[in-house]
């Protein structure tokens, strides 16, 4: 009796392994079109991490539940609940099934995800075309739906649905504090996000890190220095550093005024890079659909955390922008390279969460990963090409100072605390009676 539960499990296994074959190349689409979706929506980069994690959980958890040697996100993910489903895998196309999820959890999770609809529609008739049969799409479809519906109830306990009733953030007049900046001098984004509970650490406070610089207006202060230290940066940036700038830039809505007249310009959101260096590198390293599902889960995660640990120091520390005190202290019509971002500025949502994201990709697709980002293509900038996913998280640290937008102690610290929660991810990963190390099938 036992070698033929061990057959059937076998005989399961590899009719899996044979269905998602080729789907592969149908992951970083999906994904992508997410992104789209956010760009349009102009979804800001906290709430944009949050998309990216339900979007791909339910795929994950499909995946996870056909291959026992990945992690199950029931293990990992504090409160997530296994579904207890047992699908029949002779009936469905286990590839097509966690695309679809895909699709289908933005379509249910986005402001505008009826877009999604058309590219949804479109996938399913090209798997139709190639011959998997009427039955079958149906039978995959209603799993990936329950996948789905799981995933949506489990997104609904988050406290996210919570946030509009909390009270409204009024900026600080104290000296040192955040105010809004030009030119749309937006409203803080997200003041209560420190309050969203977080997939893989215990709580935004975990990693909180050290304080800021202390504020002060003298002349001779170390805060002052940090001042004069992105002013003359910023002013004497070369063209190597404005690019860098620029292709780390990925503000969701950036603001260009002429006169009385502002244009606004939709961008990929820091989340949305890192996801897509995810696709990526898991393109390069030419992994499995389900390893690759697994990736780009975990990646999300990661960001969604991160910008939950980030954010919870940001409206601790309340910080003012350079922006705002070089204006006020040092030159009254400075304008920073990039346009400031409308939260306070420390510590560095770009230098957290780039950070985590390095050393959870390092860990995953291993230490010295070289590949090239061409992540900004759409918005006309050029591919740069990376050593490591570490050495990218630098440069995505780096460039907030060549910007003009952060302290060089917010980027630095920054850096740190991402760091701290990558490692505390790794160690999850790592410590899972089921993971089998980095996953890399180079």
């Amino acid at each position: 009796m036992r070698w033929i539960i061990i057959c059937i499990f076998l005989f399961t296994a590899i009719e899996s392994k044979s269905q998602v074959k080729g789907f592969e190349q149908e992951l970083q689409p999906a994904v992508f079109s997410l992104t789209m979706v956010m760009m349009h929506d102009v979804v800001n980069p906290p709430a944009a991490a949050r998309y990216y994690t339900y979007s791909t959980l339910g795929a994950y958890d499909f995946m996870a539940m056909l291959n026992k040697e990945l992690p199950h996100p029931s293990t990992l993910f504090r409160h997530y609940r296994e579904l207890e489903i047992n699908p029949d895998v002779k009936k469905l196309d286990v590839g097509f099934t966690a695309i679809y999820s895909i699709y289908e959890a933005g379509i249910e999770l986005l402001p505008s995800g009826f877009m999604l609809e058309k590219q949804q529609a479109a996938f399913e008739e090209k798997y139709r075309k190639k011959g998997i049969t009427a039955a079958k799409l149906e039978y995959s479809k209603e799993i990936a739906r329950k996948y789905v519906a799981h995933v949506l109830a489990f997104s609904k306990t988050d406290n996210y649905n919570k946030l509009s009733a909390r009270i409204r953030y009024t900026p600080s007049k104290q000296p040192g504090s955040w105010y809004p900046t030009p030119p749309g001098y937006i409203e803080a984004v997200e003041p209560n996000w420190r309050t969203i509970r977080p997939m893989l650490l215990d709580s935004g406070e975990q990693c909180k890190p050290l304080p800021p610089v202390a504020f002060s207006q003298e002349k001779t202060s170390a805060f002052h220095q940090l001042a004069m230290e992105v002013y003359e940066v910023a002013n004497a940036a070369s063209q190597e550093q404005k690019e860098i700038a620029a292709f780390w830039d990925c503000n969701p809505f950036a603001i260009s005024s002429s006169g009385h007249m502002m244009v606004g310009f939709k961008k990929i959101s820091p989340g949305g890079h890192w996801m897509n260096i995810a696709s990526i590198a898991s393109t390069k390293a030419r992994l499995p659909l389900d390893k690759s599902i697994y990736v780009q889960a975990i990646t999300a995660a990661t960001l969604m955390d991160g910008f939950i640990s980030c954010w919870d120091e940001k409206y601790r520390s309340n910080r003012i922008r350079p922006e705002t005190f070089i204006n006020r202290q040092i030159d009254s019509k400075w304008m920073p390279l990039l346009q400031t971002p409308p939260f306070p500025e420390y510590t560095s949502g770009h230098s957290v969460i780039s950070a985590a994201a390095a050393e959870v990709l390092t860990h995953l697709l291993g230490d010295n990963f070289a590949y090239t980002d061409d992540t900004e293509i759409m918005f006309e900038l050029p591919a740069r090409t990376f050593s490591s996913f570490r050495q990218a998280a630098q440069e995505a640290a780096i460039s907030r100072l060549y910007g003009g937008i952060h302290f060089r102690d917010a980027i630095e610290n920054g850096v740190t605390q991402g760091k701290e929660i990558g490692a505390i991810i790794v160690s999850k990963l790592k410590g899972s009676v089921v993971a089998r190390g980095p996953v890399n099938n180079r």
